[in-house]
């Protein structure tokens, strides 16, 4: 998903938006993320580019942030739609001085920390689960024996 692009003297330079330490000039929504948002954040507009044009607008105005200080991974938007993103340099584009532009590859939505109050800390809520997946083994282990 990109903005028009840009002309200034015959110049060109790619629309891009800078979230964190990256450039970001394209958005990319996996499958596994279009099926969480229909899943779990809204019915209606379930498209690729929906959800494209979503995050774009969201990135513009500014309204992603990173979850946790020193992991990039995690973002959250308007503090409360919690997804997990990865960066890939794009071979294609770069800024006016030749610096590299990244492509947001969006992996999962998460959910709502207004409607699933474990996404309000991340770390217990995985340490949690791989507790719980742990005893359910541990547990069909001992009724295999």
């Amino acid at each position: 998903m990109k903005d028009k692009h840009t002309e200034r003297w015959s110049t060109y330079e790619p629309f891009h938006i800078v979230l964190g330490d990256k450039k970001v000039c394209d958005i990319i929504i996996t499958n596994h993320a279009r099926t969480r948002w229909s899943d779990r954040v809204e019915q209606e507009k379930t498209g690729y580019s929906d959800i494209a044009e979503f995050m774009w607008q969201c990135l513009k105005d500014g309204r992603v942030v990173s979850y946790y200080r020193n992991e990039q991974d995690v973002y959250t938007i308007d503090d409360d739609l919690v997804f997990v993103a990865e960066f890939s340099v794009s071979e294609t584009d770069t800024d006016l001085l030749g610096n590299p532009l990244h492509k947001m590859i969006v992996v999962t939505f998460l959910g709502r920390m207004s409607e699933t109050m474990e996404l309000r800390d991340l770390k217990t809520y995985y340490s949690w689960l791989r507790h719980s997946r742990r005893m359910t083994l541990i547990k069909n282990n001992r009724k295999r024996r």
